[in-house]
């Protein structure tokens, strides 16, 4: 039977760093009203004219990830591309980024789970190897949230949050047992579906309509966070799958070398680790520094702390994510 293991990876983060305090100039917020709430203290945004896009971003986090794999970009079999940020509204980013690489004709996948994005895409991937098809398969989540956020203070709530970067792994095959992804679980509750979205412009509502009755009570084009009830809703989500995926391979919370969750909040990360019974060495976070990038999150942390040396062969790496849909997922690994 075969399996997947991570063969390479890889992150990408645009030079331009915002700090809270340059934040405090665009909008009435605080720093320290920031980081009580959020943790963050700075992010990335692309600077416009610079070339970064979902796309290039993606590209770049692909390279590394390839040459680390000690592959070249025609030995990628197929593409998943995780983003809730596309550099059109279609096509989607997964073929851009093949034309990028120089692939030729190779399948491309894009994923639209948001924050869940990137584990979604490992679920998926991971099949994809299980099965036979695909020897190689490079996963990506990138983001670039600036560009369609609300920089004042009527927006402030969920502006101050996000930030731009991409990560991507290179998933690869082997007949080695008990290596790799163990297991994915993957959720979803679509009834609170308009507590953390961007509900326009839809096919409902088309951009001519909106520019033809805009009104500046109209905010229906930048995120929406009804945060107190996602905040509630993540805790308990994010322990469950965590849990879930615990249990379905016989471990306990203490065997976990690594806990990446997604980079929501820096305080849900803070309450899973209590809750969890986790020490600081067993949790990685860099919310701090990045804020939350949604689908590119978890690999971008995920390529931090490999890169720091957090992550060793036979390490217990758990995967976790929570948010717009609600969607919720994790991934055990057992690093090779």
């Amino acid at each position: 039977m075969y399996h997947s293991v991570i063969a390479g990876i890889g992150h990408y983060l645009p030079d331009n760093i915002v700090t809270n305090s340059d934040l405090e100039k665009l909008m009435d917020t605080t720093s320290d009203w920031i980081v009580e709430r959020t943790g963050i203290e700075e992010r990335r945004h692309v600077v416009k004219g610079s070339g970064d896009s979902p796309s290039t971003m993606g590209t770049k986090a692909s390279r590394i990830a390839i040459e680390k794999a000690g592959l070249t970009p025609d030995d990628i079999d197929f593409i998943i591309f995780a983003t809730l940020s596309p550099d059109y509204y279609f096509p989607g980013p997964g073929v851009m980024v093949q034309d990028q690489l120089g692939i030729k004709e190779i399948g491309a996948l894009d994923i639209r789970n948001q924050c869940s994005g990137f584990v979604y895409s490992l679920s998926v991937a991971d099949q994809f190897i299980k099965s036979g098809m695909y020897q190689n398969i490079l996963v990506i989540g990138s983001e670039l949230h600036s560009g369609g956020l609300d920089m004042s203070t009527k927006g402030r709530n969920v502006s101050v949050i996000f930030g731009d970067g991409a990560g991507a792994v290179v998933i690869q095959r082997t007949e080695k047992e008990a290596v790799g992804i163990l297991s994915t679980h993957l959720h979803s509750e679509g009834k609170y579906a308009e507590e953390l979205a961007l509900i326009g412009p839809n096919t409902g509502r088309w951009v001519p309509e909106i520019i033809a009755n805009a009104n500046s009570e109209d905010l229906s084009y930048y995120p929406y966070m009804n945060g107190n009830f996602v905040f509630k809703h993540a805790v308990t989500r994010f322990s469950e799958v965590i849990i879930e995926a615990l249990q379905a391979n016989n471990f306990q919370p203490s065997e976990i070398d690594l806990l990446i969750p997604h980079q929501a909040n820096l305080r849900i990360s803070q309450f899973i680790q209590k809750k969890m019974g986790l020490g600081e060495h067993q949790v990685f976070n860099n919310i701090m520094k990045y804020g939350n990038t949604t689908a590119a999150s978890i690999p971008i942390a995920l390529s931090e702390a490999f890169d720091q040396g957090k992550v060793k062969s036979g390490d217990l790496v758990c995967l976790a994510a929570f948010g717009s849909g609600f969607t919720w997922a994790s991934a055990l690994l057992k690093w090779q």
